[in-house]
C-alpha cells in the first residue's frame, strides 16, 4: 500500500512538472518554474503546484492555510529562485532556504508558506 501511494504520488508530480513547463512564460519579477509540494487529506496525499509564482510575495498555500489542517511537506523547487519555505501561514515560524533549479527537502521539513528571491 505504501509502495502504491508513493508511486502515485511520483507520478502525479512528474505530470505537474511537465504541465508546469509547458505554461507560457512568467511575468516579470516572477520566478520561472514550477514548485511543488505533498499536502495530505481525507483522500490521501496529493501533490500541489505553483507555476512561475510571484517573486517577493508571500504565498500561503492554499490547501494547508488552516491550523487544523496537517501542514504541507517534501517541498521541490524547480524555479529560477531561492524558495524560502515556512512553518506557518504567512511566512511566519521557523523557515528553511531551498537553492534554485532542483532544491528540495524530505517528508520531515513541514510547510504552509513560501517566498520566492
Amino acid at each position: 500500500m505504501r509502495l502504491h501511494r508513493t508511486a502515485s504520488v511520483a507520478a502525479t508530480a512528474v505530470g505537474a512538472l511537465a504541465l508546469a513547463l509547458a505554461l507560457p512564460a512568467a511575468p516579470a519579477g516572477a520566478a520561472t518554474g514550477p514548485f511543488t509540494y505533498v499536502y495530505e487529506d481525507s483522500g490521501g496525499p496529493h501533490v500541489g503546484l505553483l507555476s512561475d509564482p510571484p517573486g517577493r510575495q508571500c504565498l500561503t498555500l492554499p490547501e494547508v492555510a488552516a491550523e487544523y489542517v496537517p501542514p504541507a511537506h517534501s517541498p521541490r523547487n524547480y524555479t529560477d529562485a531561492t524558495a524560502t519555505v515556512f512553518t506557518g501561514p504567512d511566512c511566519t515560524g521557523d523557515f528553511f532556504s531551498l537553492r534554485p533549479h532542483g532544491g528540495h527537502a524530505s517528508d520531515r521539513l513541514k510547510l504552509r508558506s513560501v517566498v520566492f528571491s
